[in-house]
């Protein structure tokens, strides 16, 4: 059988898995092998009404887990002919282990942002229109922007997103309505869209601004960064298995397979919930 570069092959797939990524960007990603993530919290404190001299009841302090199982994976898994492998050459295997890595962070990305039913949702009435999804245009990515950031504060998130941040992921075709509507306006913020373009990650008022062509029809995810939990299993992130003459359509074929996947779970904690939203967009 022809050379494997195993480590430089893993080596590469984890330096590919490991660059920036949306997901990563506006997430808190714990890498655990924790079957089932806790986040126990306690409920609010009641306040009452009393009158001197009258008997006031107390209520209990209740603990309550939030949890979240860690039982899903996206995988990888190719085969290469004996043949084929002997004419591979180590400029070859390094970039299937760069597409591998490549296919599995924009299969996460596509796994967070069909949780949109875990979010809050905010719609065209939450930015002073009529009932019903909105139709993004550079005349409203302002209001968009401005009722989050008011939904945020009014949920208590004011603190949290001072500390963390806020963000909203776009779809393709509305994040070309941002950018025409950051080169619309005076100073520097005009200046560096006409001149550089808008980046991943570009502060739009107040607001880190990113895309994706991975959304659901329909949605669109924002609000206070590090607020949705991700949860990788830390033992499986980034490790590939050879397995030699692997078995294909019921059968064993003359051969490498190689195999990587990435199990994880995403969570809005109850907490959490009120600060991200699901935009609904026509």
């Amino acid at each position: 059988m022809a050379i494997i570069y195993k480590e430089e092959f893993e080596t590469k797939l984890q330096e590919r898995l490991s660059a920036p990524t949306t997901w990563k960007e506006v997430c808190k990603v714990e890498y655990t092998n924790t079957r089932v993530l806790h986040n126990p919290y306690l409920t609010d404190s009641t306040v009452g009404t009393g009158t001197r001299g009258s008997a006031y009841t107390s209520t209990a302090v209740a603990t309550v887990d939030d949890t979240i199982t860690i039982n899903t994976y996206k995988y990888s898994a190719q085969h290469i002919d004996e043949a084929d492998l002997a004419q591979k050459t180590f400029t070859d295997f390094m970039e299937i282990a760069d597409n591998m890595g490549t296919m599995l962070n924009e299969t996460i990305e596509t796994a967070m942002l069909a949780e949109h039913a875990q979010w809050t949702n905010l719609d065209n009435a939450s930015i002073g229109g009529s009932a019903g999804n909105i139709t993004v245009s550079v005349s409203n990515v302002d209001d968009i922007i401005r009722a989050m950031k008011t939904a945020i504060r009014t949920a208590g998130g004011g603190d949290l997103m001072s500390r963390n941040g806020a963000f909203i992921i776009w779809r393709e075709a509305d994040f070309e309505k941002v950018e025409a509507l950051a080169s619309s306006q005076g100073y520097n913020t005009a200046d560096d869209a006409l001149k550089n373009g808008i980046k991943q990650g570009f502060v739009y008022g107040g607001v880190e601004n990113y895309s994706s062509s991975k959304h659901t029809s329909g949605h669109v995810f924002g609000g206070v960064k590090k607020a949705f939990h991700a949860g990788i299993v830390k033992a499986t992130y980034g490790k590939v298995k050879e397995i030699v003459n692997p078995v294909v359509g019921g059968g064993q074929i003359s051969g490498l397979g190689l195999e990587s996947r990435v199990d994880y779970a995403f969570k809005a904690w109850n907490k959490t919930t009120p600060v991200l939203f699901d935009i609904l967009v026509a």
